[in-house]
């Protein structure tokens, strides 16, 4: 059995089929922090952010695409990988992607964390790559293809030819950051104190990096951080564009800088095709417009853009035997462990 598997900042994602997701939940963990029990996990575990008594802790642990809490992220994953192995007779071989820009020791804490549930083998693969896969594009020929992958905890740009990575960067400024910003925003402009759950709610309404046709607005609520009672206020996409503009603007610069460093070839290759975008992030208003204004190349975001990298991790399970035995070079799986 052949498992692709998407451990994400703000989501994780399992598949084991070609056509759907077996599992898609948030990657959030409650426990109980007097015997470290867990509570919840997934949807669940996301509906109690911030409303959860003193002994019950809720956490995302995986931060920037790395693993922040290793226990944690430990039962996260026998917790999924159980509900998707109905038999442990014979043990699974997983796919799974990571940051573009990771230390060996995080990958061996991915790998640790996985290989904890008693699987056959764990082959590692370059998000954007497995982005690439997802959407259908070959990486595996003598052509430049390019891939940015936004998601919560990091962007991976990556320009690839012949099944491997020529130029790469990946940013640890996403979704999430956003989030955070929209926090500071609204507490400093209208003294109102939100939380992570809605910040993000508010980020998916309503942000934006070019204005739209009309005004939006989204409706805030939260605890008054002068008077300390509830509160609820209207907020502007114009006042949460100000308020994630620096982000928007540091992933153009990081894009612009892959671009620049790519070599002639791949990026006559990549001004002819243009530049496949995938990503929950993707699909942020006025965002690739505001790419193909600063580059001068054409963005397109991929179909299903959030299930891309899952996708490409599954479809990247035909060369696991590859891998094992060695026999090519050209392989875009990683070590296996």
């Amino acid at each position: 059995m052949d498992i692709a598997l998407d451990l994400g900042s703000a989501n994780s994602r399992v598949r084991i089929s070609p056509d759907e997701n077996a599992i898609d939940e948030p990657s959030v963990i409650a426990y109980n922090t007097e015997d470290n029990e867990i509570l919840a996990y997934g949807r669940d575990a996301y509906m109690m952010l911030g409303r959860t008594s003193a002994k019950i802790k809720v956490v995302f642990p995986l931060e920037g695409g790395v693993i922040a809490e290793s226990g944690l992220v430990e039962e996260m994953v026998n917790i999924f990988l159980c509900e998707v192995c109905t038999s442990r007779v014979v043990m699974p071989r997983v796919v799974a992607c990571i940051p573009g820009e990771i230390t060996e020791v995080e990958k061996r804490a991915v790998v640790g964390a996985i290989s904890s549930f008693g699987v056959r083998r764990v082959l590692l693969i370059e998000a954007a790559k497995a982005a690439a896969f997802g959407t259908g594009l070959d990486i595996m020929g003598p052509h430049g293809v390019m891939v940015v992958d936004l998601g919560a905890g990091t962007v991976d740009a990556a320009v690839m030819s012949l099944g491997g990575v020529s130029v790469s960067k990946t940013l640890k400024q996403a979704g999430n950051v956003m989030d955070g910003e929209i926090i500071k925003y609204i507490r400093k402009r209208h003294n109102l104190v939100i939380g992570k759950a809605m910040a993000k709610a508010c980020k998916e309404a309503v942000a934006c990096v070019i204005p739209f046709k009309e005004e939006r607005k989204f409706r805030v609520k939260g605890r008054d951080a002068v008077r300390g009672l509830p509160r609820a206020i209207e907020v502007t996409s114009t006042e949460i564009m100000q308020a994630i503009k620096d982000i928007a603007m540091n992933i153009v610069n990081m894009i612009t800088d892959v671009l620049e460093d790519t070599p002639p070839e791949l990026l006559a290759d990549i001004h002819s095709d243009g530049v496949t975008l995938t990503g929950g992030l993707s699909q942020l208003h006025g965002l690739r417009e505001l790419l193909e204004k600063q580059t001068g190349i054409r963005f397109h975001v991929a179909k299903d853009p959030q299930d891309s990298v899952v996708k490409g991790c599954f479809r990247a399970t035909k060369y696991i035997e590859e891998a094992e035995a060695q026999r090519t070079s050209l392989n875009p799986l990683m070590t296996v462990y």
